[in-house]
C-alpha cells in the first residue's frame, strides 16, 4: 500500500471541500480590509513601530519553531536598519539574523516576482551564510543529498517515523512543478494553505525548509493584500503558539494513516491554517485597537501637563489595553508602577480623576476602590 502524500497515483492534484472552508476565508477577508482601512488612520510613526514589531516577532517565531532562539536586540537592530530607523544600536547586530531579515523583507515587499530557483536557493544560502546548520556542514542554495529526509519521533530504539519526503532523484520535476503552479496559479487564500503544504511535502533543502516554507506564505499574504498591512502581523508567531495543532494538521495530510480514500484531501490542513491566519489578523487587530486608543486619549489630554508618573501608568495600561489590564487600577498599583509613595499616589490619583483621564469603576470604594482608564 502506498504510503504517503507524494506516492498517491493522483498526486499533486489536491482536492479540498468548499463549502467547510468558506466561512473561514470570508471571516478572514474582512479583518484583512478592516486592517488595512485601520492602518491608513495610523500615524505613520505608530505604522512603522507596528511593523518593526510584527516582523521582529515574525523573525525570531520562525526561528523558535526550528529551535532556534534569537538575540531580539540583535533581531531588533537589523529591522532598524533595514527599515531605516534613525537610532540604530550597530553592535547588536549579527550577520547571520541580519539575513535572515532580508529574507522576510523581500517575501514581504517584492511579492510581485516571480519564485524562481535562484531566489530559492539566494533565501537559503541567506539562512545559513557560513554552509554549516549548527556543527553540521550541510549543502547551501542546492537541493539536499542522496540520503533519506523523514520527520522522526520517539525513543532510540522505538522511533515513529511520521513523513518520508520524496527522494533525491525526484526533487528537480517536484520542484519545477511547485514553481510552475506557484507562478500562474491565481493568488487567493487558499493558494498560500497550499504553497505552505506542497512545499513542505516536497523538503527540498537539508535545513531550513521550514523557514522557507513561512517566507513564501508571506509572499502570498503580501501579494493578496497589496499593502504593507503584512507585516503588521506574524504566521510564524501564531503557528508558534499551535505547534501541536500543526504537526497534527500536517500528519493527517501527509502521512500514512488516512480515514478516507480521499488520499489527496487537504481540508483539514487548509482549516488549520485559516484558523491560524485568522488567529494572527484578530491578534493584530486588537493591538491595533490599543494603538488607536492611545492615540485618541492622548490628543484629547495633551493639554492637561500630566507630570512623568501619571504619563507612564496612564500608558502602560493603554498598550496593554484597557480591558486586559487586570483588575483595573488601585492605588497599591499605581504606587508599584509609577514606584512613588502612597501619599504621592493618591495626589497623582486625584488629579487624573478631575482631568477625568480615569473614572471610579462602580461598586468599588474604601480600600478596594478601583479606577478605569476613560477611553
Amino acid at each position: 500500500m502506498k504510503r504517503w502524500i507524494w506516492e498517491q497515483e493522483d498526486y499533486p492534484n489536491f482536492t479540498y471541500d468548499l463549502k467547510r472552508l468558506e466561512i473561514l476565508i470570508h471571516k478572514i477577508s474582512l479583518e484583512q480590509g478592516y486592517l488595512i482601512a485601520m492602518s491608513n488612520f495610523m500615524s505613520e510613526d505608530s505604522v512603522a513601530q507596528s511593523q518593526l514589531e510584527a516582523l521582529e516577532s515574525e523573525a525570531i517565531s520562525t526561528s523558535a519553531i526550528e529551535g532556534e532562539i534569537l538575540n531580539r536586540d540583535s533581531v531588533k537592530a537589523s529591522i532598524k536598519r533595514k527599515l531605516g530607523f534613525q537610532n540604530v544600536d550597530y553592535s547588536k547586530i549579527d550577520t547571520s539574523t541580519d539575513y535572515l531579515i532580508e529574507v522576510l523583507i523581500d517575501a514581504n515587499t517584492n511579492y510581485e516576482k516571480d519564485l524562481t530557483l535562484e531566489r530559492l536557493f539566494g533565501w537559503h544560502n541567506a539562512l545559513f551564510p557560513k554552509g554549516y546548520s549548527g556543527y553540521v556542514k550541510i549543502n547551501v542554495a542546492t537541493f539536499r543529498g542522496e540520503e533519506r529526509m523523514e520527520v522522526v519521533s520517539g525513543m532510540a530504539g522505538r522511533e515513529t517515523t511520521y513523513y518520508e519526503a520524496p527522494p533525491r532523484v525526484m526533487l528537480e520535476n517536484e520542484m519545477d512543478n511547485f514553481l510552475t503552479w506557484f507562478n500562474n496559479c491565481e493568488t487567493s487564500l487558499l493558494k498560500a494553505a497550499i504553497a505552505h503544504l506542497w512545499f513542505v511535502i516536497i523538503h527540498p533543502f537539508d535545513d531550513g525548509n521550514g523557514r522557507i516554507t513561512r517566507a513564501i506564505t508571506d509572499l502570498v499574504l503580501s501579494k493578496i493584500e497589496n499593502s504593507k498591512i503584512s507585516k503588521l502581523y506574524s504566521m510564524s508567531n501564531a503557528i508558534n503558539n499551535d505547534r501541536k495543532g500543526y504537526y497534527k494538521a500536517l500528519e493527517s495530510t501527509t502521512g500514512y494513516v488516512r480515514k478516507s480514500d480521499k488520499h489527496l484531501d487537504i481540508t483539514i490542513w487548509c482549516e488549520w491554517f485559516l484558523e491560524i491566519l485568522y488567529s494572527a489578523l484578530m491578534d493584530t487587530k486588537n493591538k491595533l485597537r490599543y494603538i488607536t486608543e492611545k492615540t485618541k486619549f492622548w490628543d484629547k489630554h495633551k493639554e492637561s501637563n500630566l507630570n512623568a508618573r501619571q504619563t507612564k501608568v496612564l500608558n502602560k495600561i493603554l498598550d496593554i489595553g484597557v480591558e486586559n489590564f487586570k483588575g483595573d487600577l488601585s492605588k497599591k498599583k499605581y504606587i508599584v508602577i509609577a514606584d512613588t509613595t502612597p501619599s504621592t499616589a493618591s495626589r497623582d490619583i486625584n488629579e487624573l480623576l478631575d482631568l477625568k483621564c480615569i473614572e471610579h469603576v462602580e461598586g468599588t470604594q474604601g480600600r478596594n476602590v478601583r479606577y478605569r482608564v476613560c477611553v
